[in-house]
């Protein structure tokens, strides 16, 4: 673990937002959203240098963002880092954005490394961080997961990436049940297909294979889907938002895209 800060002994200057995953995509999306609208901000990720930047940027910005860098697979490193943030800052919002999908294999050929990796950020990362934060989180405050129209609709070679994101799913609506005796409201926003590093990241770095995911068609940006998260993180405190399915225009499922002819 490692911080990036100095600047967890103070208070924060706004109400607090902590983001996993937070070096690109729509985790950094939404960070950028947190900044602007005055919140002070924590941003996770597992790449120092990215961690940083992110910080760097939203200081030069005018942002109060706060850097710790961990992996939400190490159960220690999320207990170290999370432990070492003062009560001052328990997140009023926990986004739980770190996730990923690796290899579209079918499940009879499937790559167990690629297998555990899935299980272990999306499932168990989102546990990890969840549990250690929980506890010191106060009613009013709320849990947003980033799920996926992949936890809603199956769909071939996706089969581990499916189970980890239903999962997540159903995680959501129990942890919603579980904590509302403690006033703490829990949803997800399901998005369909984002252009970001996702299938850079699922495709090993292959960009051809990444860029056709997205030909044909106008993919959802990073930015419209951590709207939706900063609109679900600001309704008034009677208001709690489940789910939030967000597509392309040219999206109806999982499986059903309108691609125009090449």
């Amino acid at each position: 673990m490692d911080t990036l800060s100095a600047g967890f002994d103070r208070s924060p200057h706004g109400r607090t937002v902590f983001i996993t995953g937070a070096t690109s995509g729509i985790g950094r999306a939404t960070a950028v959203m947190a900044w602007e609208a005055g919140w002070s901000v924590v941003v996770t990720g597992r790449r120092a240098d990215r961690v940083a930047e992110v910080v760097e940027a939203g200081r030069a910005a005018g942002g109060d963002v706060q850097g710790l860098v961990f992996d939400v697979r190490d159960r220690e490193a999320v207990a170290a880092a999370i432990g070492s943030v003062p009560d001052a800052w328990a997140p009023e919002v926990l986004v739980n954005n770190a996730g990923l999908a690796v290899g579209r294999e079918p499940v009879d050929q499937g790559v167990y490394d690629d297998w555990d990796r899935m299980v272990d950020t999306n499932v168990k990362g989102l546990l990890n961080v969840s549990r250690e934060w929980l506890p010191r989180m106060a009613a009013g405050a709320r849990v947003i997961n980033v799920g996926s129209v992949a936890g809603k609709q199956a769909y071939p070679g996706g089969s581990v990436y499916n189970a980890t994101k239903f999962a997540v799913d159903g995680l959501t609506q129990a942890m919603r049940m579980d904590l509302l005796p403690r006033g703490i409201q829990v949803g997800q926003v399901s998005p369909g297909a984002v252009e970001t590093e996702f299938s850079l990241v699922r495709f090993k770095g292959d960009e051809g294979a990444a860029s056709a995911v997205y030909e044909g068609f106008e993919p959802l940006r990073a930015e419209d889907v951590a709207d939706a998260i900063w609109f679900m993180a600001t309704r008034p405190g009677h208001v709690c938002i489940h789910d939030v399915w967000i597509m392309p225009a040219a999206q109806a499922s999982a499986y059903h895209l309108n691609r125009a002819e090449s």
